[in-house]
Parts: C-alpha cells; structure tokens; sequence
C-alpha cells in the first residue's frame, strides 16, 4: 500500500481536482452553458454520434435548418434537467449537396448557445486519414503495432523537442507514437522505446498543455482539470518515463497521451505495474513498450469539463517485448516478450498486476491488436514465433 501511495504521489491527480472538476469552475451556481457536439463535420453516410451540453436547470435542444432543407436530425433526448454528455444525435445518409442543421440550447434561464453541424454531400472530397499524422506509419520500429489502413485513426509520431517527429534536423529523436481516434477524441495505444538513457533523471513538470500535432479544437480540454464524472487524468506514457530533457517530459501532458482513469485503479494497480515496467527497462538494453485501452464496447461516458464525453475504457493493456542480454532470451536472440491485460475498475486496485499477465500470442487475440510485427525483420518468422508465444519467469 505505502509504494502504491508513492507512486499515486508521482502520476496521479490530486484527490481535490478528482472531485470537483476543472478547478476555477466555480461550482454549480456558476455553470456556463454549452452545447458541444462530438464532430461538426459529417460524412455523407447516415450515422450518430454524442453530443454534450452544460447546463444548471431544465433544458431544450432544438434542431434548425436553413430555408428549403428537409429535418435529417433526431435527438434523444431532447430535453432534461443539468448537464448531459450523452445526447445521441442521429442522422441520415445526405445524398446530394452538403447541408447543415444548427443545434440550439434554451436554458430556463433564458439562456441560447447554439452549434453548427455539417454533413459533406456524396461528391465531396472528404478530410483524408493522415492528414496530421500518418494513416500507418512508414517507420520499421520495433515498438510499433501494426495498423489498418483507412480505418479512421492516425499515427502521431512525438519528438523529444516535443513537436512532430522528423528523420532530419533537430526533431530527429523519436519519444513516442500514439493511434489517435478522431471519433473518439482518445489514443488507442501509446507505443515508445524504454531504457535509462531515454527516461533520464529529473521531476515532473506537471505542465499540461495540448499536442502540438492535432488541431485544439478536436482535443479534450484537460489543461485545469481532469474529464469531469470522477475520473483522472491517466498518462499512457507515465511521465516517469520521460523526465529528461523537460520538453519530453511535458509533453507526456496533453490529451492524445491521456485516457479518464478510475483514482483508486489508476493510483494502485496500474501505478505499481508502471513501476514494474520502469524495473524490467533498468535490465534491459532497450524495452519496447505498447500501453493502451479497450474502449469499443463502452456503454459509459466521463464528464463534460473536457468539452467531450469520452468513453471509458473497459480494459487496459501494456504489451513489452525485451532486447538484451539477459541469460532467459539466449535461446531467442536476445528478445523476449510479456503483455498485460486488466479490467478497469476499483476492485483490483489493491491487487497484483502478475495475475494478469499473459504471453503476446494470448494479448493479440483479446485485444485484437498486431504486436510488434517488425520483429520478424529483426530475428525471422521462426523466433519471432517463440518470442511471442511463451511467457518466461524472467517477467514473473
């Protein structure tokens, strides 16, 4: 218990901000009125998506359409009392010319905020995947995961200067990669390589910011507070992972790095296996390490103090692949590998991590995830295979 405290201390919110929300916020008296909807452009295909409101009394959400436009909007609910973050917005397939429809708060008070939406008509050219990332990303890294092309999410590839990844000039040192989901306003998995070098020595700067990457607007505000609904601000990339130099630090700060973590969870558990993982690099020469969540099947949403209600995960994995001389990876080259995979509740936060681990082969299957598909190239299919598949005492 006292090293998961000492932990939570180091990568944890502060209970008080857990609480109450962005600090500043100024209580419930003090609410202001928001309607936000998850996108505000639409493809042509019929869909649904989220939208949040903030609001301190009953409400009504109004759908507006310009002059001539057939209604092709449906909200559920339509109106409430206090804030909401999971109105669904439903829609149909647009089969002409773009349209919009505005979105229109009426609070009790009196007060009207309102937000624009657009559906892209069937002709349009449509916002390409990779526009601010790579759709999959051209680089033979190790701790990479493999991805699908056109599915919708991005790779972000982080610098240590803290801007965009380049093979030249000074952003030439890769700190760490994320699969970004425009949906869904969160990274499925954070990848990065680990050793003394790259962690290096120092403190948490406790510098929260947004990625220099992706646009403001479709990122989580989680500058002065976690998510709101009572969860915290959970690094994929533990900022102990990264103390030197400060910009690397910082930027382990911002949304694309973050998921809404359960306190207890994220403070017990989870801290101790980061902690582990920090221990398993100290012996190696490099450790590869993919650290994500599973968020698909979700049927619960944090707060709106982020300006998006994000789906909480239900599970989170940590997939490590070893490199060095350790005696235990003789017999494979040198590499060997362990995943982790844990439910995501309060429950197991006094538990212990190794109950939950699991060989690659076995991860893959329940995350659905190719893991560290380069490492064919590096030491051929056949012990790729043995790496992959067993679990060696070594982790235990």
């Amino acid at each position: 218990m006292v090293l998961a405290m000492a932990a939570c201390i180091s990568s944890c919110d502060k209970l008080p901000e857990l609480l109450y929300g962005t600090s500043g916020s100024g209580g419930d008296d003090m609410v202001e009125e928001t309607v936000v909807p998850r996108k505000t452009t639409l493809e042509p295909g019929a869909g649904s998506m989220f939208v949040s409101i903030t609001a301190s009394g009953e409400w009504t959400l109004q759908t507006e359409y310009p002059a001539d436009v057939e209604p092709w909007v449906t909200l559920e609910p339509a109106q409430g009392t206090g804030s909401k973050g999971d109105i669904r917005f439903r829609y149909g397939e647009n089969p002409g010319a773009s349209r919009s429809v505005t979105l229109a708060l009426a609070t009790s008070g009196g007060v009207r905020a309102t937000a624009v939406i657009k559906q892209l008509g069937k002709d349009e050219q449509q916002q390409s995947i990779g526009q601010y990332g790579y759709d999959v990303a051209p680089m033979d890294w190790l701790e990479l995961p493999a991805c699908k092309a056109g599915d919708g999410r991005d790779v972000l590839v982080h610098s240590m200067t803290g801007g965009k990844y380049s093979s030249k000039g000074v952003d030439g040192t890769r700190n760490w990669s994320c699969y970004w989901d425009y949906d869904e306003h969160m990274s499925l998995w954070v990848a990065y390589p680990l050793n003394k070098s790259l962690r290096g020595s120092g403190s948490r700067t406790n510098t929260w910011g947004y990625d220099a990457l992706l646009p403001v607007s479709i990122q989580p505000n989680i500058v002065q507070g976690s998510y709101g609904g009572g969860w915290t601000r959970g690094h994929q990339l533990p900022s102990a992972d990264r103390l030197k130099p400060e910009s690397a630090n910082i930027s382990t700060f911002v949304p694309t790095n973050m998921t809404p973590q359960d306190y207890d969870f994220n403070c017990g558990i989870w801290a101790n296996l980061e902690q582990a993982v920090r221990n398993y690099s100290d012996k190696s020469d490099t450790l590869y390490v993919v650290t994500g969540c599973l968020f698909d099947n979700s049927t619960t949403t944090s707060g709106t103090k982020s300006g998006f209600a994000v789906k909480i995960p239900t599970y989170y994995f940590k997939a490590l692949l070893y490199r060095g001389n350790q005696s235990a990876a003789t017999g494979t080259k040198g590499y060997m590998s362990a995943g982790f995979l844990l439910p995501h509740t309060s429950n197991i936060s006094e538990g212990n991590y190794k109950e939950y681990i699991m060989s690659i082969d076995q991860l893959e299957e329940k995350t659905g995830i190719d893991f560290f598909p380069n490492l064919v190239t590096a030491v051929g299919k056949e012990t790729a295979d043995a790496v992959e598949s067993t679990v060696l005492s070594w982790w235990k």
